[in-house]
């Protein structure tokens, strides 16, 4: 080797090289994935927006639903409220099974 300092600067020179170069590739990588989403957003916006809709419809009728059963259950099953002052009378149910 006549001349060491240019097997030096060589070397020194291909590693920044090689990093640059990695760094320019990630970035094109990085727009080109940038630009293929961006184009995509506006469908996937309106696919969420109705997303969001079929939900708050469900929850909203789950809710309506949930509303006239407490209303059904508070007015009695005949339509007329129970007197006050009577409560049921308790029933006998065996706890635990005769015979055994």
């Amino acid at each position: 080797m006549e001349r060491p300092e240019f097997v030096v600067l060589l070397l020194v020179g291909l590693l920044i090289g090689t990093g640059v170069g990695s760094a320019y590739a990630r970035a094109r990588r990085g727009w080109a994935d940038y630009q293929t989403v961006r184009k995509t957003v506006p469908g996937a916006r309106r696919a969420a927006w109705l997303l969001i809709k079929v939900a708050t419809t469900k929850i909203g009728v789950i809710a309506l639903l949930l509303v006239g059963a407490v209303a059904y259950a508070a007015a009695g099953s005949d339509g007329s409220p129970a007197p006050p002052g009577q409560t049921p009378s308790p029933s006998a149910t065996p706890s635990v099974r005769q015979g055994r």
